[in-house]
């Protein structure tokens, strides 16, 4: 066993409280395996689906690329709520009001499920059931909160209407209270989980990316294995290897986060808080360890993956916001940020892969809700392996119509409009202009290369084309990663694949040749004199 913190490879420069946390130890997959199901990705969506089908007597293969909860999971600021980050209003236009209650009625479920789960096995993880408040900003316009709580009340959300939110010193207005929703420590939780899950009869390796070959039995190949199985899940934030099925109808988002100690009695008891404002907040009380002041967890600050540089800002942001509402806060002890999938109708997709043949299943487009989405999509996806009728599944089709036309033809029009950065100039004009610890892209010729200067000095080279649909990648000071600004893959400074839908590393300089058409004759450096 070991912190989490040791098992990470890469996947940032910045931690978040949980990372602390010890994690579940296990090791990569050797040799080859049958199963009824092999699940990919050791996070919330992929452990509950583990744990369902184990438990329902199914053989299960769990094969996570990096630590178990050590991707996004470990990054999520684990608010469970049924509150999500479109509100009932829209949801209700979009998807009509049988809906709205099946996607309410789920992601309670999810909140009972954990809670549930981490009663009967004992899990340490700080479960906690506690209120929600929606807050308005003080010039709104308040019958907006009036159509929300009567789309609330139509969707079977438990919510009332009150003056203040027990926020302290924050004084928030009228809102919205929420009741019975929780919080956890989502990498404790994730690794109680696995045991429970590994207990059940889940076999779980780590340290093993994965990558799905034709045929049936489905064959799920890692470097130091095969699984063939009759159904793969795709847990994996973004499904890896979409071309455009689900790709197209999601936008990765980055969102950012910090803790700071926080004098007790300041807020008299933890609580969930929410904003409505653009760009939104969202606050909750984290338990500290023994002998520590409790945490005040602050996140929002949203955008576009690699479509801002401004990390440091960001964080600087949330923390004066903060501390306009809670000035007892001390020093900021963490600062992180996370990736969010962005449906374009606010639910996730959950079900059948629209765009394979084989059976593979997805769970994504958390929607900034990704603790209860993941878990609901785990519990969706066993019950359609198993057979089970399961009245969320119409609701979550990935292959459902589009809705929300207009916000989807905008974040497309964004994505193809990406690749014009090919003809922007590169970061810097050569390599002596990259101080250790940072990243730029140059140009030879026309051809992007993706420059890091290690610590010590260091020069690594890699493509600067995102190998996914050949998107053309930007530097992520912030966590020190190469981003994809056109379906928000992420790779490490070494050009290892952190986040998809990319499922390959970036290759040598060399390797972008063919890769865009407008620089299969032209990607050459221009010749000495």
């Amino acid at each position: 066993m070991s912190g989490l913190e040791d098992e990470l490879h890469g996947s940032g420069r910045t931690r978040s409280p949980w990372m602390a946390a010890r994690a579940y130890e296990s090791r990569p997959l050797e040799g080859s395996l049958d199963a009824d199901v092999c699940v990919i990705g050791a996070g919330f969506g992929g452990l509950t689906a583990a744990y369902a089908l184990a438990s329902a007597g199914r053989s299960v293969v769990v094969l996570e690329d990096g630590a178990v909860a050590g991707g996004e999971s470990a990054r999520s600021t684990a608010h469970l709520s049924a509150a999500l980050g479109a509100l009932y209003v829209k949801l209700e236009a979009l998807h009509g009001e049988p809906a709205a209650r099946i996607i309410a009625e789920s992601h309670m479920a999810a909140v009972d499920f954990i809670e549930r789960v981490s009663r009967e096995h004992s899990i340490d993880c700080g479960f906690r059931r506690l209120d929600g408040y929606l807050v308005w900003p003080s010039d709104a316009d308040l019958s907006e909160l009036e159509a929300e709580l009567a789309a609330c009340d139509r969707a079977g959300v438990a919510v009332e209407k009150v003056q203040r939110a027990p926020a302290g010193t924050w004084d928030t207005g009228p809102c919205l209270r929420f009741t019975g929703q929780g919080q956890i420590d989502p990498v404790r939780y994730l690794s109680g989980l696995a045991r429970a899950a590994a207990r059940a009869g889940a076999r779980i390796f780590t340290r093993s990316h994965a990558r799905i070959l034709p045929g049936e039995p489905v064959r799920v190949r890692t470097e130091g294995g095969v699984v063939a199985a009759r159904h793969v899940v795709l847990a994996t934030n973004a499904p890896i290897d979409d071309r455009v099925a689900i790709s197209a109808r999601q936008a990765a988002y980055r969102t950012y986060a910090i803790a700071a100690e926080l004098p007790r009695g300041v807020v008299p008891e933890p609580v969930l808080v929410w904003d409505t404002v653009e760009p939104y907040h969202y606050v909750r009380l984290a338990a500290p360890p023994p002998g520590h002041k409790p945490l005040l967890v602050v996140g929002g600050e949203d955008h576009k993956v690699a479509h801002a540089a401004d990390a440091d800002e960001r964080w600087e942001r949330l923390e004066a916001w903060a501390r306009a509402r809670f000035p007892a806060m001390g020093a900021v002890t963490h600062r992180w940020s996370g990736q969010v999938q962005e449906s374009a109708d606010g639910i996730g997709y959950i079900g059948r892969h629209p765009g394979e043949a084989q059976p593979v299943y997805v769970i994504t487009g958390d929607s900034g809700n990704g603790t209860t989405n993941g878990t609901l999509g785990g519990l969706l996806v066993a019950d359609l392996i198993l057979g089970r009728p399961n009245d969320w599944a119409k609701v979550y089709d990935p292959g459902r119509l589009p809705r929300g036309a207009a916000e989807l033809a905008r974040e497309n029009l964004d994505a193809a409009a990406q690749y014009l950065r090919y003809a922007e100039p590169g970061d810097a004009q050569s390599v002596d202009q990259i101080p250790p610890g940072c990243g730029a892209i140059l140009k030879r010729g026309l051809a992007p290369v993706a420059v890091y200067r290690a610590p010590d000095g260091a020069l690594i080279e890699r493509s600067g084309v995102c190998p996914h649909l050949g998107g053309p990648l930007c530097w992520n000071q912030g966590e020190g990663t190469w981003d994809c600004p056109v379906h928000g893959s992420r790779f490490s400074p070494e050009g290892e694949v952190l986040t998809g839908p990319a499922n390959d590393p970036l290759g040598p300089p060399e390797t972008l040749l063919g890769r865009i058409p407008i620089l299969r004759r032209w990607d050459q450096p221009p010749r000495a004199p």
